[in-house]
């Protein structure tokens, strides 16, 4: 857990290269240079349900993969979504559980374990979990709440990951944020809604040095995407996830 001074030297630089960001990021609007995002360019990736496995997995760094979903309408209930196991090849593999409530029973969070066990008994090696929840700003601290007492479930050695959305970092609660910060060991920050990157994504990425903890930023296949200049600055920067789309039908 980061002390008072580890938040507070953590302030000052995030404050440093949120200015040099900003300055970078200005210098390089209009100059253009937006490519399409290619799976083949990058080694991390989500994977959902119903999207085949592509080639580029084969050699791929790490997988986030969609277990299940907690669903607004049921809160005692862990909806499984892959029937069958990772396989057992050195890819560092993530299991994913949507949410869409996190007043969840405990019923889940054994449903959870189970799960986790099981992937692992198969020989995948399973770096952690990851909760996929859009939570509001205004509501993390609450989250950050939940997210605490989930990480005192996990089994040891569990690192614990959170998909972000863009505006924590833009208008998020110092206080919030720098309790996310002790309880995540990531936030994979999405910078698409659907299939589309979301327009106005530099502004909101110039504020990401505010989040004081690793992050990796995650593309849609096929979106647009630009690099600020300053970003690879960022000591708390850690790569990119792509998520994978199903591929067209011709």
């Amino acid at each position: 857990m980061a002390t008072p001074a580890g938040r507070r030297s953590c302030s000052i630089t995030g404050r440093l290269l949120l200015a040099t960001f900003a300055v970078l990021l200005l210098a390089s609007c209009g100059q253009g240079g937006e490519r399409a995002v290619a799976a083949a360019d990058y080694d991390s990736f989500f994977l959902w349900a119903g999207v085949e496995p592509p080639a580029v997995l084969d050699r791929a760094k790490a997988v986030y993969l969609l277990a299940g979903e907690v669903r607004a309408g049921d809160n005692r209930r862990f909806v499984p979504l892959r029937p069958g196991t990772p396989s057992a090849d050195r890819s560092e593999i993530w299991l994913v559980l949507r949410v869409e409530r996190i007043d969840w029973q405990p019923s889940v969070t054994r449903q959870l374990l189970a799960e986790l066990a099981r992937w692992r008994a198969a020989g995948a090696n399973v770096r952690g979990v990851q909760i996929d929840f859009d939570s509001a700003t205004l509501g993390l601290e609450r989250y950050a709440q939940f997210l605490k007492g989930l990480r005192r479930d996990l089994p040891k050695g569990t690192r614990l990951s959170v998909t972000g959305l863009m505006d924590w970092s833009a208008h998020g609660d110092p206080a919030a944020l720098a309790k996310l910060g002790t309880v995540v060991d990531e936030v994979v920050v999405q910078t698409y809604q659907g299939r589309n990157t979301i327009p106005g994504y530099e502004s909101y990425l110039a504020s990401l040095s505010r989040l004081c903890l690793p992050y990796k930023i995650a593309l849609a296949e096929g979106g647009e995407w630009r690099a600020p200049p300053g970003l690879a600055a960022d000591p708390h920067f850690k790569g990119y996830v792509v998520f994978l789309l199903p591929e067209a039908k011709g």
